[in-house]
């Protein structure tokens, strides 16, 4: 039983070897270029997709794929202001977005009353 028990624990480790293979360490300089939104004050303190609370103040952000924990620069195409912020929530899910912030990241880049702004993401982390 211990010989099981044993070979099953390596197994398990040996199959989350293969996570690391898309950590964010192999995407680091990975750029997009597009449109990014910000989250609406209802989602405040919802859970997002990767089980952290929703937090407008946090320097978080959504990524269709990137993973989670995935530090992201964010610059604004327009004025060349930019933040990092890390990915723990999946969308947006608009054509042509390609990252929802929170509130307070975008309104370190860009003025809210735009609602959309162009930018480019760059993994960083």
């Amino acid at each position: 039983m211990k010989t099981f028990i044993t070979l099953l624990v390596a197994l398990l480790l040996a199959s989350c070897s293969s996570i690391t293979a898309n950590s964010p360490s192999h995407l680091i300089g990975h750029k997009e270029t597009g449109k990014a939104s910000f989250y609406a004050m209802k989602y405040q303190f919802r859970q997002t997709a990767s089980g952290e609370r929703f937090n407008q103040l946090a320097n978080t952000a959504a990524h269709k794929t990137l993973p989670f924990g995935t530090k992201v620069k964010v610059t604004n195409t327009k004025n060349g202001a930019s933040i990092v912020v890390k990915i723990n929530d999946r969308g947006p899910f608009i054509k042509g977005r390609i990252i929802d912030l929170t509130r307070s990241a975008f309104s370190a880049i860009g003025n809210t009353d735009s609602g959309v702004i162009s930018v480019t993401i760059e993994v960083v982390n």
